[in-house]
């Protein structure tokens, strides 16, 4: 059964890679990649429900990812050292 969506517009996110990253060259910080979600979306030809998030760090920019994959587990046989359950949880912080 898939997970429920917990997000809402205005919400942040943070990828599980946030700590597998290293740190901040300038402030010696762990990399948050963290992104802002804007909402969900229909692909206009498939109907698939689609998570539009922008992330808060780099360049910026608008993306879209399939819902299912955006809600999904944090694959722990590719990723063991991953401590998130999920690959984007809440950020709370």
């Amino acid at each position: 059964m898939p997970r429920e969506n917990p997000f809402r517009p205005g919400d942040r996110a943070v990828h599980f890679k946030r700590g597998l990253a290293g740190a901040d060259a300038l402030t010696a910080e762990p990399m948050l990649y963290l992104y802002e979600i804007v909402g969900t979306a229909e692909h206009t030809e498939t109907g698939e429900t689609l998570m539009v998030y922008r992330p808060l760090y780099g360049k910026g920019g608008l993306y879209a990812r399939p819902l299912d994959m955006f809600l999904s587990a944090t694959d722990k046989e590719k990723y063991p050292e991953a401590e998130q359950e999920y690959r984007f949880e809440k950020y709370e912080g």
